[in-house]
């Protein structure tokens, strides 16, 4: 009997959890366990005017090789987006038609863009190839974070807007 009612609340518990967990999806909100934003929960909220620069968006990648590769090395987790990947959590650095020239930090229109360090090598020491930089070409978002080893547009280039969520709020964050 004693066996059969943790049995019981465990299950319950599981059925709690599992629809706690579709509703706070489906509902927007997002749990970020990566330092390139707060730790924490997010809540996207819909764009209700076009992406501007400075806005703090989530966004799907594209399921292209780089960003596979990306989720081996663990740069991305696991989630909804195409590629089996969590959205993003970056800050709009660029639009179409602004030039980005990347060096040893990334250039916007010729201005230095703060934070903007690129690396070599990852906190593994395997090696990081940077985008080469050019126009950010129609419907694609050039993304950084002032995080210095966040996995941004520094290394994978401007990304389609059509994987853009909305911006992202923090609901109850913290910095480690």
């Amino acid at each position: 009997m004693r066996h059969r009612r943790a049995l019981l609340f465990l299950t319950g518990a599981a059925v709690f959890v599992s629809a706690l967990t579709a509703a706070a999806i489906t509902g927007g909100y997002r749990l970020n366990l990566t330092p390139s934003e707060p730790f924490g929960l997010w809540r996207i909220e819909q764009l209700q005017r076009p992406v501007a620069i400075g806005d703090l968006v989530f966004l799907c990648p594209p399921s292209t090789a780089v960003f596979a590769e990306a989720r081996v090395r663990g740069y991305l987790r696991r989630g909804l987006c195409a590629g089996g990947v969590a959205p993003l959590i970056k800050t709009v650095a660029a639009l179409p038609g602004q030039r980005v020239e990347i060096t040893d930090h990334v250039h916007i229109d010729g201005r230095s863009v703060p934070a903007s360090s690129v690396s070599g090598t990852d906190g593994e020491g395997r090696t990081l190839t940077s985008d080469s930089g050019g126009v950010v070409p129609p419907h694609h978002l050039f993304l950084h974070s002032s995080f210095a080893s966040s996995y941004d547009s520094r290394y994978f280039g401007p990304v389609p807007d059509s994987g853009l969520l909305g911006l992202a709020r923090p609901v109850f964050t913290f910095d480690p």
